[in-house]
């Protein structure tokens, strides 16, 4: 298969476990992306899986403020499951549609480096810095990177880190011209079970006041908004109808679209 020459910029997809369902056409769409010269960069999570794994291990699955607290005994199968398991069944549908595809971590590379910030948390990082030409030079050879998010501490300390904090962060470091957050939903709603179709910081913050923004949303909305900050259009769609992304690319209105202002 001959790629076409990459035309524009790189969209970052974070796409999980609950949008890859019968219909949605997610994985043919992004190698779709590859081949008409865009730029796809996936970033995947694994959630339902760790918590299946921890659950069968006796490890209680605890969360705060939507991120997944990780213990010394729950590290292991984190990584297990997110590199070992979902990354590598991803990459193998990329290549089973015709994608060129490489499965990476953060630990690859060096590429991710994160810090551990929250003794609530344990094994769990924050992003301090990205290898932006490691990815570019994956991407201009015209790879698909799918992306484990899984940082390293120095010097040889993995942590696990929120697949949408990962997508957030790479899409502000790589200046991405799009993010793209793959939902079981249709984007956020208001009060009301709206469907609000654009959101700023503002009224992020009034939802959240309200107490209607919480747990697993809130790390999504806040990695839009800082993918933002590098001009980044931020979407929140639902990933699980066909031609979701495609749809996306041809400016027809879809979920939610997050700004700084």
């Amino acid at each position: 298969m001959t790629l076409k020459k990459a035309t524009t910029g790189i969209t970052v997809i974070k796409i999980g476990g609950s949008t890859l369902g019968s219909e949605d056409t997610t994985i043919e769409d992004i190698v779709s992306l590859a081949n008409d010269g865009h730029r796809p960069l996936v970033v995947h999570g694994g959630g339902a899986m760790i918590s299946h794994w921890l659950n069968r291990m006796g490890i209680e699955a605890t969360f705060v403020d939507g991120l997944r607290e990780t213990r010394a005994d729950a590290l292991e199968i984190v990584i297990g499951v997110l590199r070992g398991v979902v990354n590598s069944q991803l990459v193998a549908q990329i290549v089973a549609h015709g994608g060129h595809a490489v499965g990476i971590s953060g630990v690859d590379g060096n590429s991710i480096r994160a810090v551990r910030y929250n003794e609530r948390l344990g094994f769990v990082g924050r992003i301090s810095d990205v290898d932006v030409d490691f990815f570019s030079s994956l991407i201009q050879a015209g790879i698909i990177p799918i992306v484990a998010p899984i940082g390293i501490e120095s010097p040889s300390q993995p942590l696990n880190i929120n697949a949408d904090t990962v997508a957030g962060e790479l899409a502000h470091a790589m200046q991405a011209k799009r993010l793209l957050f793959m939902t079981d939903v249709d984007g956020l709603f208001d009060g009301d079970d709206k469907l609000v179709s654009s959101i700023n910081a503002q009224g992020i913050a009034t939802l959240k006041t309200k107490g209607i923004l919480s747990g697993g949303m809130i790390p999504k909305v806040e990695a839009c908004l800082r993918a933002a900050e590098a001009g980044t259009e931020a979407f929140i769609v639902n990933g699980t109808a066909p031609g979701t992304i495609s749809q996306l690319l041809k400016n027809k209105t879809l979920g939610t679209r997050v700004s700084r202002n």
